[in-house]
């Protein structure tokens, strides 16, 4: 199976990059299912039930997110109405949504997408490695289970999010880690067969801070005062990712690589 991720999809700037540069990345990798990381989508603070059916009707498959899931509030009630839009896992029972969604091919082939949520720096959810344990105990890959399964683990340390992969090595296809906005360069297969990146990186505009308007966040590290709220960026945006090719017959990384289009970093598209 080969899967296309997209990291963190920044505001407008990064809508119009996905809009823009997913046919080119469709044609040259053929991707069988396509996931995106929507959690900054609405002007860089959460998503909305529009921007979920720009992105299906761009070809995305699958939506991901994070720790800035509700920050509209309305999603509260749609993500009810959408299995294909993600929040974490392991939020506590009763919380809207699902942290995982079985998406199944037109030729039957079937991929478990999951979203999970790191605890370092970031908000005390229930144990990542716990839900995780628990989920994969009910989907295996191989014979009599899902082809393969993928995971966006949402977090700020990379010891954590190395820490899962390791953790999972050999039981899933793949795990990523978003959150950061700044693409790391270990790509890599682990000795049991899952492709791990620490973070895809955003899909926004690179002339800002992660994001955002530079003025606002170095005025706010200057000054220690916070006088305005953050604001994307309206520059040119480069979309960044990660691109893996499975065995279906496991569900185990045969090949792995960083996806980079648009301007400002060193494009990189896998040719595998």
């Amino acid at each position: 199976m080969r899967i296309l991720f997209i990291g963190d999809v920044y505001g407008r700037t990064g809508r119009d990059a996905l809009a823009k540069h997913l046919p080119t990345l469709r044609e040259k990798l053929k991707p069988d299912v396509v996931i995106v990381n929507g959690e900054n989508a609405a002007h860089g603070i959460g998503i909305t039930e529009s921007i979920c059916k720009e992105f299906y009707g761009n070809g995305v498959d699958v939506i991901t997110t994070g720790n800035h899931v509700w920050d509209q509030r309305e999603i509260i009630s749609y993500i009810e109405r959408d299995p294909k839009l993600l929040r974490p896992l392991n939020f506590p029972k009763g919380t809207p949504g699902k942290g995982a969604y079985k998406h199944t091919l037109s030729d039957g082939r079937s991929i478990l997408v999951v979203n999970a949520m790191a605890r370092i720096f970031m908000d005390p959810l229930d144990c990542p490695f716990v839900a995780m344990n628990e989920l994969i105990n009910s989907y295996r890959m191989g014979p009599g289970g899902v082809n393969a399964i993928f995971l966006d683990f949402h977090g700020e340390a990379t010891s954590e999010k190395m820490a899962m992969g390791h953790h999972l090595d050999g039981r899933v296809s793949v795990v990523v880690g978003t959150h950061t906005h700044v693409p790391t360069a270990d790509v890599q297969i682990f000795n049991g067969g899952t492709a791990y990146q620490s973070d895809a990186g955003m899909t926004g505009d690179y002339d800002s801070v992660i994001g955002v308007r530079k003025d606002i966040p170095i005025g706010r590290f200057v000054r220690k005062m916070y006088t305005e709220k953050f604001a994307p960026t309206d520059g040119e945006a480069t979309v960044c990712g990660l691109f893996v090719e499975t065995d279906d017959r496991n569900g185990w990384a045969k090949n792995a690589g960083a996806v980079r289009i648009g301007p400002r970093l060193k494009e990189e598209i896998p040719t595998f």
